[in-house]
């Protein structure tokens, strides 16, 4: 191996190692849910193997790191339908199996009435569990030579199951309890940084002059493709509220009392619509380019374009300024970030009015659907009333956190 080869192999292992220093990191989180899922498997093991001897211990250990889950709600809310499914799913073997016998007509039989089972809403995700812990209970009920032995080895399926599942939820809640509300933040800041990237790469373009095609049709492309970063911020909302709920962290009780996520949930939720609003924005310049000739040949090359541009320019750049500071949302500077919000809106403003008294200045019109100026004034309008809307819920969740608790 070259020495640059070996350099680069120790600069990640140093980046990884930093990474892992870090409370919030996902590698450390990574790190912690192997090292909890690896102790609840061992402690499930030793109870079913060691001290019960049972005939399949394994059940005990795998519903252990199923239950080892990213919060603790849905640690004990999941552990619930899993042993209901699998209750379930052993109950069906042992009345069709007790009653018919080991052929392969009880087994369809079980096989149908489990799946019908599993379906039920109730059971969630683990409503598949049904059919799979028919299907054990099957095997496990074919190789027993009585029907004592038989009865005794389905109720040691659930008894491994609920041990597993117990181990799972207490491992998840004694140790390192999970808490997730910054998610909720990061879901903004992410959504905010798009934002910010996209309109900070369209203004410099914008105020030099009309872009060609290729480039607005990348500004469109990326602003389509924000479906999925939109999803996972709202996934981090719900997760951030789920991760206090049950949680027996000191500092989970605490929270619960003053973090409502009201505010994030709309902040985050304006965040989505200004996302729709700049799609709208690189449409309508885009869509400039479809008809160009046709234009030029009815209004002349001559339009008076660049004006109109150069301030659109300058309000997609307050724009910018705005959703640098929300990139960096941060609950413990909020009253700060709040009042630079409300400055920020502010001169946003002032530049969308720039831009409509340029529209009225330069005669454009605002009503041709052949011409961009419409939509781009209406989509300027949302924009700057979204940030306002923002400022204004973000500055009065600062307020009502003013008494000595930080609110979000």
């Amino acid at each position: 191996m070259s020495d640059t080869a070996t350099r680069e192999k120790w600069e990640r292992v140093a980046d990884w190692g930093r990474r892992l220093r870090r409370p919030e990191s996902s590698a450390r989180r990574s790190l912690l849910l192997i090292l909890k899922s690896a102790l609840a498997a061992t402690v499930s093991w030793f109870v079913s193997y060691e001290l019960m001897n049972a005939t399949s211990p394994a059940f005990a250990p795998f519903s252990a790191v199923l239950m080892v889950q990213v919060t603790v709600y849905q640690s004990v809310v999941q552990s619930l339908r899993y042993v209901g499914a699998v209750a379930a799913g052993v109950a069906v073997q042992a009345v069709l199996g007790l009653s018919a016998g080991p052929d392969l007509v009880t087994f369809a039989l079980v096989a149908l009435v489990a799946l019908v089972i599993s379906r039920w809403r109730l059971l969630g995700a683990q409503g598949s569990q049904v059919a799979t812990a028919a299907f054990f209970a099957f095997a496990t009920y074919t190789g027993a030579s009585s029907d004592t032995d038989q009865v005794k080895e389905l109720g040691q399926i659930v008894l491994l199951v609920l041990i597993g599942s117990a181990v799972g939820v207490g491992v998840n809640v004694l140790i390192a309890p999970p808490l997730r509300y910054r998610s909720a933040e990061w879901g903004i800041r992410a959504l905010a940084q798009e934002i910010h990237d996209l309109l900070d790469t369209m203004a410099p373009e914008l105020g030099e002059g009309a872009p060609d095609a290729d480039t607005t049709q990348g500004w469109r492309d990326r602003a389509d493709r924000t479906g999925t970063l939109v999803s996972q911020s709202r996934e981090g909302l719900r997760t951030a509220r789920e991760s206090l709920r049950l949680n027996p962290h000191p500092w989970a009780r605490r929270r619960r009392g003053t973090l409502t996520f009201e505010a994030y949930d709309r902040t985050m939720e304006a965040l989505v619509r200004m996302i729709s609003q700049v799609t709208a924005i690189t449409r309508s310049l885009d869509l400039q380019h479809r008809d160009e000739k046709q234009q030029e040949e009815e209004s002349g090359p001559d339009r008076d374009y660049a004006p109109f541009l150069r301030a659109y320019a300058t309000f997609l750049s307050s724009v910018v300024d705005f959703t640098e500071i929300l990139a960096t949302l941060d609950e413990d500077h909020l009253r700060d970030q709040a009042g630079r919000l409300d400055e920020a809106a502010d001169g946003l403003e002032r530049c969308r009015r720039e831009v409509v008294r340029t529209t009225e200045d330069r005669g454009l019109s605002l009503t041709d659907p052949t011409e961009p100026y419409g939509v781009l004034v209406v989509e300027a309008t949302r924009l700057s009333e979204e940030c306002r809307y923002t400022a204004d819920v973000l500055g009065n969740s600062a307020d009502n956190g003013s008494s000595g608790s930080r609110t979000a």
